[in-house]
């Protein structure tokens, strides 16, 4: 069964918009798991403005499932702390500073030799390297000739499709992911998932390793509660 990961920026947002700790960052890793999440994920920024650094740390002593830290390897700033951290997985992100949400996957030939040294890096230290690409077949095999471990689909066309199309919007995902699975390559997903197109997604890519859920899920979470929420994100990928 796919995975569950779920992003708990949304929480640091919150937070921060009033000061304090309430909510409590990591109280949320600790009840998304207790909940049934299958994994933590975070994306820190350089302005801070939702998970801080000094969460990254606080949030590693307490997650027992698996630990996914998304962001920029561009930043020196973020090598170190995954560095430091060592989580179970990095995804590394093409993110431009100060954008509000990833919009774009890497080019994964343009940049290929930056990312064959990044990748080894991190693999290296023991960590689980994922590239944030968009379902292009080229830049899936260039991400495979970079030695990543999995890639990601940055899945926001699909679900922009999804309503009106949901064959047409799912086509070049799946073709991507039988091209990765034929590479060797571990398949996660990711961005604009929700309750609505989820289930059709993971129905239809096959070897879906495991999908990276936080804007939709804790939007849900407002009107259902957190606990049923990760239930019934769950039950869409099984």
């Amino acid at each position: 069964m796919t995975r569950l990961s779920v992003n708990i920026n949304k929480f640091a947002t919150l937070r921060n918009s009033r000061g304090g700790n309430n909510p409590d960052v990591v109280k949320a890793a600790v009840d998304a798991q207790r909940f049934g999440a299958e994994g933590i994920t975070v994306h820190p920024r350089p302005d801070e403005r939702h998970i801080r650094y000094k969460d990254v740390f606080d949030i590693k002593g307490v997650v027992t499932t698996e630990f996914n830290i998304e962001g920029n390897s561009q930043e020196q700033k973020f090598i170190d702390l995954v560095l430091a951290v060592r989580p179970t997985q990095v995804t590394l992100v093409p993110d431009a500073t100060g954008q509000i949400t990833s919009n774009h996957g890497w080019d994964t030939v343009r940049h290929k030799d930056y990312l064959v040294e990044t990748v080894r890096r991190f693999q290296d230290a023991g960590i689980r390297v994922s590239l944030f690409v968009d379902p292009v077949i080229a830049m899936v095999e260039g991400a495979a000739e970079t030695g990543t471990d999995r890639v990601e689909l940055y899945t926001e066309a699909y679900a922009r499709e999804f309503p009106s199309d949901p064959e047409k919007a799912i086509a070049p995902y799946r073709a991507a992911a039988v091209r990765a699975s034929d590479l060797g390559l571990g398949l996660n997903a990711g961005h604009d998932l929700d309750l609505q197109n989820l289930g059709y997604f993971a129905k239809q890519i096959p070897a879906l390793a495991e999908v990276s859920i936080g804007h939709a899920l804790i939007c849900d979470a407002l009107y259902l509660g957190l606990e049923n929420s990760i239930q019934l994100y769950r039950r869409q990928l099984q």
